[in-house]
């Protein structure tokens, strides 16, 4: 009988004394599904421990006293993500109190998403600051109590920074971009859609030390125009691969020029709604990137017409997405750029609401040259309904879903990541 008992010790005997907790752990390492690894810490209390110390990504929704169970738990945690919903935010929801526990108890975090968490304070950023100096990403976009108090002990803090968000933080001012510059030259990603204080002299002093910027977002940024993009095109020509510009008054041909000269290497550009901006140079932009450009934005772009869009159609041969809704000099000569190029297009989005000199005439061409398509806005399009698709004999396949009804101002996630 005792022998029985000494067999069934997980610790003491059988396969699982041999194995190491190394063995373990590679053994762990090859299970890809979460279920899979799920399953491993259910083996014995000895596994559920491994599996734990090995945890590296966690999303929760705690309080401090739940926070703390986990710390105890998963040691080794490097990305925590504790977002809330826009529209659905819990109470009291995540506090600067909770902000002290992920500090002491997850030393090894790299990864931090506080986006929606409307109740922490620049005391809690200044906490983070001071203990995580290992943070590699930061969202937190939408905390509206963040100021540049927190932010800069955020900087100060954590020189590794390459990611920060900061979309709809609207006290966020210029004076936090010489703390960036200074401490994070490393910075990658930074979000600042909404931030309606910042001005053409912040985004100068920013890239001063920032030079390697990938991705840069100030969308509905007012007070950002040529100045400030310009120098970010020529300081960062060899990094900037996203840019976002949606509504941003001030920024005109001079921007897109200097885009045009600098960065050979962009993908991603949306001007929707930079009424300034004009065939010139766009269509230079798209002769400088024709190889790299995957995502174009350019609805209410008003002083674009065929030539432009004729040219991309016809030379950026790996454009995935293309947005030029409410451009209203657009007619169906524009489409003939996709006859003319000597490639099959990879276009899956495009999106040609409110154009009301489109007919199907336009689509017809579409349909013959672009077999990738997933998706078709016609909104608003006088000349394109679902009837005249149907007289006219066009057939959409059945993987492309295509709008014809609903209010502009619906959005589709699908098409949001694009733009």
């Amino acid at each position: 009988m005792a022998k029985r008992e000494n067999a069934g010790d997980d610790s003491s005997s059988g396969i699982n004394a041999a194995l190491t907790d190394d063995v373990l752990r590679v053994v762990l390492s090859k299970l890809e599904r979460e279920d899979e690894r799920d399953a491993f810490g259910l083996v014995c209390m000895r596994w559920l421990q491994i599996q734990n110390s090995e945890r590296r990504r966690l999303r929760a929704r705690a309080g401090s006293a739940m926070l703390q169970r986990m710390a105890d738990r998963f040691s080794g945690l490097m990305e925590l993500d504790m977002s809330q919903s826009v529209s659905r935010s819990f109470f009291p929801g995540v506090a600067d109190s909770d902000l002290s526990v992920i500090a002491a108890g997850f030393p090894l975090l790299r990864i931090l998403n506080l986006s929606n968490c409307k109740g922490i304070t620049d005391a809690g950023m200044i906490t983070l600051g001071k203990v995580l100096t290992n943070l590699q990403s930061l969202d937190v976009s939408n905390c509206k109590k963040l100021t540049d108090t927190g932010l800069v002990a955020i900087a100060k803090g954590c020189h590794d920074l390459r990611s920060l968000k900061l979309d709809a933080c609207r006290s966020i001012t210029d004076d936090l971009f010489q703390s960036l510059s200074q401490n994070c030259s490393h910075l990658e990603e930074l979000g600042l859609a909404s931030c309606f204080k910042i001005t053409d002299s912040g985004i100068i002093r920013l890239v001063h030390g920032c030079r390697w910027i990938k991705c840069l977002d100030v969308s509905k940024c007012g007070k950002v125009g040529d100045a400030g993009i310009s120098r970010v095109a020529e300081v960062c020509s060899s990094s900037l691969k996203v840019l976002k510009l949606l509504d941003c008054c001030n920024v005109g041909d001079k921007s897109i020029l200097s885009l045009a000269n600098s960065c050979h290497n962009l993908e991603t550009l949306v001007i929707c709604g930079c009424r300034y901006i004009s065939d010139e140079s766009v269509k230079s932009l798209a002769l400088s990137c024709y190889q790299s450009l995957r995502i174009l934005g350019m609805s209410w772009c008003s002083n674009i017409t065929d030539l432009t869009v004729n040219w991309i159609f016809s030379n950026c041969r790996y454009l995935m997405a293309l947005d030029i809704g409410s451009c209203d000099n657009i007619t169906d000569s524009a489409f003939e750029g996709l006859i003319c190029g000597d490639f099959e297009s990879d276009l899956k989005v495009l999106k040609v609401t409110n154009l009301p000199r489109i007919t199907v005439a336009a689509m017809n061409i579409l349909l013959e040259s672009c077999k990738s398509l997933d998706y078709l806005d016609l909104r608003s399009c006088t000349h394109i309904t679902k009837l005249d698709c149907e007289q006219a004999g066009l057939q959409f396949p059945d993987y492309c879903k295509v709008n014809f009804d609903g209010s502009l101002v619906e959005s589709d996630g699908m098409v949001d990541l694009f733009f």
